[in-house]
């Protein structure tokens, strides 16, 4: 792997913190172990951010940026030691009939551009560098949808940091120092229950969200409940609102009853969205869980570490120089994913991830 430089090194981070998009494709694949796949792999990252700039310049105002991460697995064949220090396999979380699934993935790539078109461009070039080193556990294409709402009727995204507070919120700093400029990302798939949701009042909804579902503006205090979706994935820590940077997604199949959203969540520690998945899933306190998760099931689960782009422009073809072997469990009750799991492709359609607020 690189070798980290001096801590006044000059650290570009990967386009994690940007302006929202009208497209992107959510590709995650699983490298096939067998030949001389990581070392084809490693060549492939190295020029990945050429292979980006060549469909970029077709449209430069189109805004295309390609965000890769890596799992914890890949990590250590990839890259060995040393590794992000919270980097591990997703946690599934088990409550009652909800479930915050885990499954395969190796490697994200977070592909996004005001045009489907340059999106599909780049993927499809992406794929046709990866050849047969890589398995696609999952490909979703996500959409704006009217006024930046997600398909259950609600403007997604509105408490969403930006500028600076967005950078603190994302990027790793001093904390891990080799690692600087990088950022966690944990991704999920959810499908919504359209005609159940639907069947709801409004003002039931809007008790579910803790937002009016026409001007988006949040509950009052006196108004919203304490098993609220913004209410359970606001976390305080020292009196202290912390966030993640989202850039959730809709996505759908109408012929095939499928309508989600695709939840996808930078942060500078996995921490804090393993907080909100908690409270959204077993509840806070134990019981008070998300009433969105009694419409919305999540189909997929996996976390990546998104190193800086100066990691990846000096990614060397040569294989790690040690591996360090990563047994930190999923959760209590899961067993890491099978090697028959990883040469299955994930044929699931759609999501809805979590809201973003």
């Amino acid at each position: 792997m690189p070798t980290p430089g001096p801590l006044n090194e000059v650290v570009l981070p990967q386009p994690v913190i940007g302006p929202l998009t009208r497209a992107a494709i959510f590709l995650v694949v699983c490298i096939r172990p067998e030949g001389d796949n990581y070392a084809t792999l490693r060549s492939f990252f190295a020029d990945l951010a050429g292979l980006v700039r060549a469909v970029e310049f077709r449209d430069v105002e189109a805004g295309l940026t390609c965000v890769v991460g890596f799992g914890s697995e890949a990590w250590n064949q990839l890259f060995g030691s040393p590794r992000p220090a919270e980097l591990h396999p997703f946690r599934e979380i088990r409550s009652g009939s909800r479930h915050a699934v885990s499954t395969p993935g190796d490697i994200l790539f977070h592909i996004r551009a005001k045009r489907p078109d340059l999106c599909f461009e780049l993927a499809t070039q992406i794929m046709d560098g990866l050849g047969e080193a890589v398995l696609v556990a999952d490909e979703v294409h996500g959409f704006r949808y009217f006024d930046d709402r997600d398909v259950i009727g609600f403007v997604d995204g509105t408490e969403n940091p930006r500028g600076a507070t967005a950078r603190e919120a994302a990027v790793v700093g001093d904390e891990d120092p080799a690692f600087a400029g990088g950022s966690y990302v944990m991704v999920q798939k959810y499908l919504h229950d359209m005609k159940g949701w639907n069947a709801l009042p409004i003002e039931t909804q809007e008790r579910i969200i803790g937002r009016r579902k026409l001007s988006d503006i949040e509950l009052s205090d006196m108004e919203k409940p304490a098993f609220a979706h913004n209410a359970l994935t606001n976390i305080v820590e020292n009196g202290k609102e912390v966030k993640i940077l989202r850039d959730n997604m809709p996505f759908g199949r109408p012929g095939h009853g499928e309508f989600g959203t695709y939840f996808i969540g930078y942060s500078r520690t996995p921490r804090i969205t393993e907080t909100m998945l908690q409270n959204m899933f077993v509840g806070d306190p134990p019981g008070n869980y998300d009433r969105l998760l009694d419409f919305s099931r999540a189909v997929t689960g996996s976390l990546f570490f998104v190193p800086s782009a100066t990691f990846l422009d000096d990614i060397s073809t040569d294989g790690p120089a040690s591996t360090a072997i990563d047994t930190s469990p999923t959760s209590e009750t899961s067993d890491p994913p099978s090697s028959s799991d990883r040469e299955t492709s994930l044929r699931i359609g759609s999501l809805k991830g979590e809201k973003n607020e």
